[in-house]
Order: structure tokens, then sequence, then C-alpha cells
């Protein structure tokens, strides 16, 4: 996918833009799993998991659909 701009309407968008939306979806969907599994039990610090889960996320996210 890359990291070039995109033209919208003579605005330009960041593509990164799009992976953080991405990376904040499947950071929801794997906080109703941890939520659905009991894992969240051994959770100590919700806020601080959820922020270190959401980097991880978005970091993967940028790795795999960025630039090669």
């Amino acid at each position: 996918m890359g990291l070039r701009e995109w033209s919208l309407g003579g605005v330009l968008l960041s593509p990164f833009l799009i992976y953080v939306v991405l990376a904040l979806v499947v950071t929801g969907v794997l906080r109703v799993l941890v939520r659905v599994t009991g894992l969240g039990r051994w959770i100590w610090h919700e806020a601080l998991f959820d922020c270190a889960l959401y980097v991880c996320v978005l970091t993967v996210i940028t790795v795999v659909l960025g630039p090669l």
C-alpha cells in the first residue's frame, strides 16, 4: 500500500489515518476477545493495557501494510 498521500477533493489524506482507524477496530475486537475469554482478570491496569495493545497493533499494521 505504501505511505503516499491520497487526494480526496483536493485534500491530501495520509494512509496512516487508515492505519490508525484499522488499529482501533482491531484493538476493540481483541479487547472483546480478552473480556469474553476471561483473560481480563489477569490485567493489572486496564487503561495501560489498552494503550499498549493499541500501540502494538498499530505498529504491526504499519509494518505489514507500510512501504517495503
